[in-house]
């Protein structure tokens, strides 16, 4: 499987090209949030904002209302926590496109309470106008910007960095509001999205051996979430459906599943599996997936206490079905932040 190096790094220099309105907005995290090549490619259109994120967002609004296409970079808890007063008044309010590129999603950085953005989609999903993507893999990194283009108010993208692998063909690009099914079957619908997709494409390819038919959609538009594709899917399964995200279970994709079945009547089980109502510590990414109960192991349970069943398969199974050992930040990038 092909493993690439920094694709947002690349992929907004190429971007931004023919689209001289864009410009990027970093808070003092340039290298560690990819547009460092941005910087050397267009300085005219680089704006170093420092650490005062309630800054950076109004000046976002005032250039959108200046006909620019503000692009800011930062991690994702200081794009809503601090600013969430001006992310709501000078950018969501008068409807302005403004794109807010967010790194280190859920339990993807060492950094702890403080780095964890384990709550941004519960945060941003309710705030009129706000549009949302999470990228899974590097062929959606590489699509989420061209998605942005016609789309005239806020949009928050939820970035991975560094060594990203391609799950997905290269050739397909991600469409808007429209899930990837990437495997046909009737007894359980998953649907995953973010870091989880490649966690239960492990888990599936050993599941399905044991003779559970799954299917599973892999979902990068979190909001606004009414895809037919995903609304089908989710009457069809005989036991159930499970969603899987690097996220609490509370607001966010999960949340979005369980209110598109009750506004649709969808009479079936739903399992979220997600990160408890717990701040959480700092370790490595795959220890807190691990603690946490949303890896590859944490599915193959769900999946046996949907179907009342055990399939006895190990951590050694799931080791073997390993994609690639995806590393979660930027090898330009030394600092475990």
């Amino acid at each position: 499987m092909e493993m690439v190096s920094n694709p947002h790094a690349h992929n907004i220099v190429a971007f931004a090209k023919d689209r001289p309105d864009v410009v990027v907005l970093s808070g003092d995290l340039t290298v560690a949030t990819e547009c460092h090549k941005f910087r050397e490619a267009y300085p005219e259109r680089f704006f170093g904002m420092g650490m005062a994120e309630q800054n950076m967002l109004s000046w976002a609004g005032g250039m959108a209302r200046e006909g620019l296409k503000p692009f800011i970079h930062t991690f994702s808890v200081f794009l809503y926590r601090r600013p969430y007063d001006q992310l709501q008044m000078s950018v969501a309010y008068p409807n302005l496109p403004v794109r807010l590129v967010g790194f280190l999603p859920g339990l993807d950085t060492p950094g702890g309470v403080t780095h964890q953005s384990i709550e941004d989609i519960a945060a941003l999903r309710p705030i009129p106008n706000m549009t949302i993507f999470e990228a899974g893999d590097a062929t959606d990194i590489e699509s989420l910007l061209d998605l942005t283009d016609d789309i005239p108010g806020p949009v928050y993208l939820r970035m991975l960095r560094g060594e990203v692998p391609r799950l997905f063909d290269a050739d397909k690009p991600t469409r808007f509001n429209t899930a990837r099914v990437l495997s046909e079957g009737s007894d359980i619908t998953l649907i995953t999205s973010g870091r989880c997709t490649e966690e239960a494409m492990r888990a599936t390819s050993v599941i399905r051996q044991r003779g559970v038919s799954i299917k599973h959609l892999h979902v990068t538009t979190l909001k606004p979430f009414t895809d037919p594709v995903v609304l089908e899917a989710l009457g069809a399964p005989g036991f159930g459906i499970i969603t899987m995200e690097n996220h609490v279970r509370i607001g966010g994709l999960g949340g979005a599943v369980a209110e598109m079945m009750t506004d649709h009547g969808v009479g079936k089980r739903l399992v979220r599996i997600g990160i408890d109502d717990t701040y959480c510590s700092g370790a490595t990414l795959a220890y807190l997936m691990r603690k946490h109960e949303i890896d590859a192991l944490a599915l193959v349970h769900r999946v046996e206490e949907m179907i009342s069943e055990r399939l006895n398969i190990s951590e050694d199974d799931l080791a073997a079905a390993r994609i690639d050992d995806v590393k979660s930040r930027s090898t330009e990038q030394l600092e475990a932040l």
